[in-house]
């Protein structure tokens, strides 16, 4: 049995063809009982439109690349789910790749995405050469979201405020009581504006003297080593500031098998508000880093770029948050004596 054509919902619905593709374009050039016999028609007979001949016809794949450094970053996820909310609102989908996985094959890491003829492309997270960016910026709108990264002219980018949310988070342990603080560090212009802004935030205290910068990976296992590192020292730290949640975690498995209770005997906090800051048994005191909103602003970027195209990149902050829970609390007595 052959599939229905348009052909078939036009003569099902009783209009002409190129109604039942305005509808099917969403136009609103159609009068409302016309649309409602024609979505009809496409629901009783199981109509799909051939998106490959409407992509020829429109010069269009209505398609958006999505290039992810890490697909094992959990604040990605709301990031992804406030983008393609947008752009699945406005007829877009995306295809995603893992810029990991393409570096490791030898590919350059937008290649299999250009390859599909997107319409634009959205990079999620930091990129080895944000330079590289240039020469696609030149065929289709880019947006970069979720790093802060130096881009080429014409490309947006999207990012949380890490200067104001480290601060906002920097600020708590200092209003708490807590005098020797560390930073868990991480890479990348996000690492180094976090760690700048810690530093910047201690100084303005007068705690520059209490100010510890451990280098870290970014990584559970990273977190873990660098946090026992700390609590090796004679003036161990009271608190500690992971660069992400990810890395707190594994400061709050080191705390845990050195047998220190946190908060009581150390307070930790990490960055982005992922999903497993929120675990009842972890419940991390953490910086909401709008993940969901810097999706829907690189979506709306891109659209824009798709409906305009040319003009100077922009660059939009979205507004950090801080969320107080259960791994921050005043430094105790022995441990604020040293």
């Amino acid at each position: 049995m052959r599939p229905p054509t348009i052909r078939d919902v036009a003569e099902r619905a009783g209009v002409s063809k190129s109604l039942v593709s305005l509808v099917l374009r969403g136009s609103d050039q159609v009068r409302p009982e016309k649309r409602d016999a024609v979505l009809r028609a496409v629901r009783e007979l199981g109509y799909r439109p051939n998106a490959a001949a409407r992509s020829l016809s429109e010069q269009r794949t209505r398609t958006v690349g999505v290039l992810l450094n890490d697909l094992r970053n959990p604040w990605f996820v709301d990031l992804l789910d406030g983008l393609n909310s947008l752009l699945h609102a406005h007829g877009l989908h995306m295809l995603l790749a893992d810029a990991r996985l393409n570096r490791r094959t030898g590919q350059d890491a937008a290649d299999p995405l250009l390859d599909l003829r997107v319409d634009g492309l959205v990079v999620v997270g930091t990129l080895p050469d944000p330079a590289a960016l240039g020469a696609v910026a030149e065929r289709m709108p880019v947006v970069l979201a979720g790093a802060r990264e130096p881009v080429p002219p014409g490309v947006d980018q999207v990012a949380g405020d890490d200067e104001r949310g480290a601060r906002l988070l920097t600020e708590h342990l200092i209003g708490l009581g807590h005098r020797r603080i560390a930073h868990l560090a991480g890479f990348g212009a996000v690492g180094e504006l976090r760690r700048r802004s810690f530093e910047a935030t201690m100084r303005a205290h007068g705690l520059a003297d209490g100010a510890v910068v451990e280098a870290g990976d970014m990584t559970e296992e990273g977190g873990y080593r660098a946090t026992v590192r700390l609590l090796s020292r004679p003036d161990r730290p009271t608190a500690v500031f992971a660069v992400n949640d990810i890395t707190c975690v594994g400061a709050l498995s080191a705390a845990e098998e050195l047998g220190m209770r946190v908060p009581r005997d150390l307070s930790l906090a990490g960055y982005d508000d992922t999903s497993l800051s929120r675990l009842r048994h972890l419940w991390l005191t953490t910086v909401d880093n709008a993940g969901h909103d810097v999706g829907r602003r690189a979506a709306r970027f891109l659209l824009d770029r798709l409906a305009r195209p040319g003009g100077e990149g922009r660059l939009h902050l979205a507004a950090p948050t801080l969320r107080i829970r259960g791994t921050t609390g005043p430094p105790s007595d022995t441990a604020s004596d040293g």
